[in-house]
């Protein structure tokens, strides 16, 4: 050897370097080396692990979706593991996450070819903290991180694939895998022996020819595969934990061209997943189960769901899953809501809106309420309601309106139920969750958001006056306080932070542009993540001059800073990052799932313990993603990984467990012992495997693990269950633990207290057990200005002092104060919330009670409860008084309704429930309240116009009409006073209507042929239409004609048998007389008894156009009719054994105008008029019209928009005889059957609160 070196010659030891850079090549090559199954590029999310887990401490099983590995999401963990009490709150699935839909367990999907989807490769928001709307809203969900390196590896079998997997996680270790205290040393520890990360990895060939491999860290596994179930592509798994051994697992082959479940496996272990045991032959061998539900309160009771499309019933089993029972069902359940106390209470919704209640785990059910809206279900919480069996629901009632109602478990009746609000709310508005319940209303197209704290009176949530918000999500409800996103009218994608005080009424800044996005079923998801086990700590994501930078708080949004980068990086290598320039800025993803891990997470029970990914510079990137950690609550940060990987806490937070995101198979996985300081590699399996997804043993003190996964794609699945149990040698002792002082950058004093955490020492290596709990003690602060936040009206300036708002009058606070009485006197401050300090400055800053002074009323305001200003005729109205300052115990009111009745009550506290009232008759009403004490009076004045249901209409015009002669139309209406009317008229082909507030009108028609006119009403809420066409002629003749009895006794008064029958009388007459059928028309009237009239149009290619040769004309075929008609020749059959005969009446109503140049006929024009007349009155009677006598008119209410016909008019029809000749007289009488259109039925809005529904003062 020693000869070799100082002899070698030159050629060789170029040789040698030539060798040497061909190995480097190859081995900076084998990463390009592309595979089949791998898509290069895409993030680990060839599985999706969608496990639903019953473990968590949630009450009532919630219905959650989680994803795998892909998402940041393999883990196990705690029932708090990502500290999601962010709950959001629209009242919905995604408002309660953790009381809804009933356990069902998360499904755990692969995908089939065993590569990342690219449908997936776009959801990178789905596990950002979810919250729902107000009205709207959607449960958490997981949200892939940053973008993952995309490695290229191939897939081999046997030695290859293991050197792969090798190479793989040789390539993933953390930089400074074995890192001691100093975070430079590069270097790994692995009992005793020490690899460095620059040791060249040598291929599959190579390490066979230099011998055996070091030995490697194994953890104590065994794998066991579903055999038969390669081909299902979901499995949705259950551990009951609670030192049970019993865990479930349900597999599914999921069509999604079907869009059902085609096939499905049943497996338990009773040894911790060791082994499985396939239990179809016990549900049923032909029997395809879709979902798996587990009690919350006892986790024995498991209930699984059959797919409905084959059948639909459940299975029951109260031996965790050992035998089952099955009951039918005779509806489609589509999520369950569980009791948080009663285990065998469940709510079940079902396709078509039905809820359903159980009392007996499902064995049977029994009809809540129909049309409730999907989950705006909850069940009653002890303490607050009256009963446990209590139920509160939103009901529809119709588009655009619902209720809020209670009702008890099995007795839901009109009697039994309770409205909290009896007004109507928006849709999808309910949310009820903790004490705090939250409704809807809009109102002059905006909305108010209502909330009642502890069950007590609604009152309208007071945000800064001019916030004027689009959008309004509740994300937290917890330590009495509700935290709320705001989206103001000027943001787009930004929210900004409000909290309140303990009555959830008056709300103050926290955080402004805090970032948003929208999840994949519409919901909001805010950057915005309460640390666990640290009481008042969140971090949050801020959008400022275009740039996300993650900001911290300790004291509940108080005071936010920004986070300070790590000194140095994995290689020890310093970092140059100087705030406010430069920062930490974390990806604040979290899993939906409580075993799940997203970007970050914190446990309870490891407090001061943070990791998450993230990026260094002067903003958050998706690009070159780390992960970090901090063991001192965010204080300092340290760098663990320069990729992605999933962390998950092990054994209460003294151990963490990491494994990459890869697109790869792999068989190692990494663990700390010392908070993330040092990391040792372990191998978990003999066989590379594609992993989907982590199971853990209930609870944070678990040291059992499942990894769910498979060998390639069409593999079974492969269960790997690893007890960690076998890498510690001893239990935790006193010694093994240091106290830890909470602090702020060097501040012990955080929420009014100073916190002292026993932690275990970073140097022991010891299990700390089931029965370990979070020891903390903590001593009292005296108050400093930084325990107090801004009162509501309040704004902090640059000085850091709190000022009024320009639009807030300190004033006004005391507006319900009663003389003699005392009132608390905000100083511009309020203690924050859960804050404990005492003394100090807290006499300074606390709101000072002070003696009622006795004021003038002022702010005197008048409103329907409905916040319109329109009412029904025969309905209740309520008014509601407000008044914004003065003393109102002894402030009278009196209230003038308009119609000559008035009330006067002695104050204002005695008519907060509003004053009603009926009015008997249409019209428009001056309602005036007047207030008046010692001091003063004030007067408001509102201007309400009643109206009642417009039911029909009937436009009054002649059938045939003189050229350029003016004809009178009549809008009739059914009833008569309705109100404030407009009437529209569209006449001929004009394209502008004629709008006027009479219901008579006067036009000509310039040219002959046939005119539509239409006539549009509007009252109210309704519109409706009434349309007629008349037929313009130069000359014509009519008369009237009459039939014998027997008619009427056969006549609907309906216009399609009048148009049959008047089809009828003109056939017959043309029959009898021999007059052309193109020159006669023939209209019955409305009304009894029947009577009809006849039309003669003159022929102008006979009388060449001339006046004298049309009337003479005319003349002659009216002879030959009246001769026809007076001979009795004209009859028909109406039905058999029906013959009517015609006469021609003595007068004629028609032509209304002398359409002879010489005005001949004089006498016969009085006679019409008279008939006329008679009609006039006969029409009015049959639709018992009432003369309008409002003389006052005020613009319609636009309360909703109209729905209007085309502004373009009817078309006219082409003039000319021919064509006059020919109309059809279903065109002459058509009679529209006139229905309102986009008509509202009448309804109250209204609300127990003294504040003011419409603006904030």
């Amino acid at each position: 050897m020693e000869r070799e070196v100082i002899f070698r010659p030159k050629w060789h030891r170029a040789f040698c370097v030539l060798l040497f850079m061909m190995l480097c090549f190859f081995h900076a090559a084998k990463t390009e080396i592309t595979c089949r199954s791998c898509q290069p590029g895409n993030k680990w999310r060839a599985q999706e692990l969608r496990l639903k887990f019953d473990t968590s401490e949630s009450t009532t099983g919630i219905k959650r979706e989680v994803f795998g590995p892909g998402d940041g999401a393999v883990g196990s963990g705690a029932p708090s593991a990502e500290r999601l009490r962010l709950r959001c709150a629209a009242g919905s699935a995604e408002c309660a996450p953790e009381d809804r839909a009933g356990h069902a367990q998360p499904r755990l999907q692969r995908s089939t070819d065993n590569r990342p989807d690219e449908g997936d490769a776009g959801g990178s928001d789905l596990d950002k903290m979810k919250v729902s709307n107000v009205q709207t809203s959607g449960e958490q969900k997981s949200r892939a991180g940053a973008a993952r390196s995309s490695t290229r590896a191939s897939r081999n079998s046997g030695d290859d694939n293991d050197a792969n997997d090798d190479d793989d996680d040789d390539k993933s270790r953390p930089a400074g895998p074995a890192q001691s205290q100093d975070p430079g040393e590069d270097t790994r520890q692995a009992r005793g022996r020490r690899a460095t990360r620059s040791e060249p990895r040598r291929s599959g060939a190579e390490r066979r020819a230099a011998g055996p491999k070091p030995e490697e860290l194994k953890l104590n596994s065994s794998t066991f595969a579903l055999t038969g179930d390669s081909s299902h592509n979901q499995a949705m798994v259950h551990w009951s934990g609670q030192n049970s051994s019993v865990i479930l697992m349900l597999t599914k082959l999921f069509d999604f061209n079907l869009n059902s479940v085609t096939e499905s496996s049943l497996w338990r272990s009773t040894d911790y997943g060791a082994t499985y045991q396939k239990l179809n032959d016990k549900v049923g061998s032909k029997t395809i189960l879709s979902y798996l539900y587990v009690s919350p309160n006892n986790k024995r009771k498991i209930m699984l769901l059959t797919d409905p499309e084959v059948e639909s019933s459940l299975l029951i089993s109260s031996d965790e899953g050992a035998s089952y029972q099955k009951y039918r069902l005779s509806f489609y359940i589509l999520s369950l809501l569980f009791h948080p106390e009663q285990e065998d209470w469940i709510l079940a919704y079902s396709h078509d809106q039905k809820l359903y209640s159980s009392v007996e785990f499902g064995r049977r059910w029994q009809v809540v309420h129909e049309r409730v809206a999907p989950n705006r279900f909850y069940w009653s919480k002890m303490g607050l309601d009256k009963e446990p069996g209590l139920i509160h629901l939103e009901t529809s009632i119709s588009e655009g309106q619902a209720l809020y109602v209670t009702c008890k478990l099995q007795n839901c009746t009109d009697a039994n139920k309770g409205k909290p609000f009896p007004g109507y709310i928006d849709p999808n508005s309910l949310v009820v969750q903790d004490e705090y319940v939250f409704v809807q209303v809009s109102a002059g197209g905006r909305p108010i958001y209502y909330v009642s704290a502890k069950r007590d009176v609604f009152t309208p949530m007071k945000l800064p006056k001019y916030t004027l918000p689009k959008d309004l999500h509740v994300i937290s409800t917890d330590e009495n306080r509700v935290v709320a996103a705001v989206q103001e009218w000027n943001q787009n994608q930004t929210y900004n932070l409000y909290v309140s005080d303990t009555s959830g009424v008056f709300y103050t800044l926290a955080l402004e542009n805090v970032v948003s996005s929208m999840g994949p079923e519409g919901n909001v998801m805010v950057d915005l993540y309460e640390v666990a086990g640290i009481k008042g700590m969140f971090l949050a994501n801020k959008m400022a001059d275009n740039q996300v930078k993650t900001h911290i708080t300790y004291n509940r949004g108080r005071d936010w800073s920004l986070l300070q980068a790590p000194s140095k990086d994995l290689r020890g290598n310093s970092i140059h990052c100087v705030l406010p320039y430069c920062s930490l800025h974390l990806h604040l993803h979290v899993s939906a799932n409580p075993y799940t891990s997203g970007n970050i997470a914190s446990r309870d029970t490891a407090p001061g313990i943070i990791i998450a990914s993230g990026s260094i510079g002067s903003e958050l990137s998706s690009s070159n993603v780390s992960v970090f950690v901090a063991s001192d609550a965010g204080n300092t940060w340290r760098q663990i990984f320069d990729e992605e990987y999933a962390l998950l806490y092990l054994d209460q937070g003294g151990a963490l467990v990491a494994i990459r995101h890869t697109p790869l198979p792999i068989r190692h996985l990494w663990l700390s012992f010392d908070e993330g300081r040092q990391w040792n590699k372990y191998s978990f399996t003999n066989t590379p495997l594609f992993v989907d997804g982590v199971l853990g043993e209930p609870g944070e003190e678990t040291l059992i693990m499942t990894i769910f996964g498979h060998v390639s794609h069409r593999s079974e699945w492969q269960l790997v269950k690893i007890d960690f149990r076998s890498i510690f040698n001893r239990r935790c002792t006193e010694a093994d633990y240091q106290t830890w002082h909470l602090h702020n950058q060097g501040e012990p004093c955080l929420m009014g207290v100073k916190r002292i955490y026993q932690k275990l020492k970073p140097t022991s290596r010891c299990v700390m057990g089931k029965t370990y709990f979070v020891s903390v003690t903590s001593g009292p602060c005296d108050c400093t200005e930084a325990d107090f936040e801004c009162d509501y009206g309040y704004e902090r300036r640059t000085n850091g002092q709190c000022t009024p708002a320009f639009w807030f009058h300190p004033s006004a606070m005391s507006r319900s104060c009663t003389t003699g009485m005392t009132f608390l006197n905000s100083t511009g401050y309020r203690k924050v919330v859960s804050n404990n300090c005492t003394a100090g400055v807290s006499v300074e800053y606390t709101a000072r009670r002070q003696q009622c002074p006795m004021q003038a009323p002022k702010g005197l305001h008048l409103v329907t409860s409905e916040g319109t200003l329109t009412a029904t005729l025969g309905a209740n109205v309520t008014f509601l008084v407000f008044l914004e300052e003065g003393d109102g115990a002894k402030t009278s009111i009196t209230l003038d309704f308009g119609d000559g009745h008035a009330l006067t009550y002695s104050n204002v506290s005695s008519i907060e429930d509003g004053i009603k009232h009926v009015y008997r008759a249409v019209g428009i009403y001056r309602v005036t309240a007047t207030g008046e004490n010692g001091l003063g009076s004030e007067t408001a004045t509102l201007y309400l116009h009643v109206t009642c249901q417009l039911e029909y209409i009937h436009l009054s015009a002649p059938f045939v009409a003189v050229r350029n002669k003016e004809v009178n139309l009549t809008a009739v209406l059914w009833p008569g006073q309705v109100g404030t009317v407009t009437y529209i008229w569209w006449i001929g082909n004009n394209t502008e209507p004629v709008v006027t507030l009479d219901g008579s009108v006067a036009c000509t028609f310039p040219r002959e042929g046939v005119s539509a006119v239409t006539v549009q009403v509007s009252a109210g809420n309704s519109i409706l239409q009434d349309r007629k066409s008349i037929a313009v002629h130069e000359y014509f003749r009519s008369h009237l004609l009459a039939f014998s009895s027997n008619l009427d006794d056969h006549n609907p008064d309906v216009a399609e048998w009048r148009l049959d029958v008047s089809r009828v009388i003109k056939t017959s007459l043309v029959q009898a007389s021999g007059v052309a059928e193109a020159q006669l028309l023939v209209s019955i009237l409305p009304g009894l008894p029947t009577a009809a009239e006849f039309f003669l149009l003159p022929d102008k290619l006979l009388t060449e156009g001339k006046a004298e040769k049309s009337a003479a004309h005319l003349d002659q075929l009216s002879e030959v009719l009246l001769g026809a008609l007076n001979q009795n020749l004209v009859q028909f059959t109406l039905r058999p054994g029906v013959q009517v005969t015609v006469y021609a009446a003595h007068l004629s109503a028609a032509p209304l105008v002398d359409t002879s140049k010489n005005h001949s006929g004089s006498a016969m024009l009085m006679l019409l008029s008279v008939v006329v007349m008679g009609l006039a009155v006969f029409v009015i009677y049959k639709f018992k019209r009432k003369i309008p006598g409002l003389n006052v008119y005020a613009q319609m209410q636009n309360e909703k928009e109209q729905e209007m016909m085309s502004p373009a008019g009817p078309p006219e029809s082409a003039a000319g005889p021919q064509r006059a000749a020919g109309l059809s007289l279903e065109i002459l009488d058509t009679e529209l059957n006139s229905r309102p259109e986009g008509c509202l039925k009448p309804h109250v809005h209204v609300t127990f609160s003294t504040e003011l529904p419409t603006y904030i003062v």
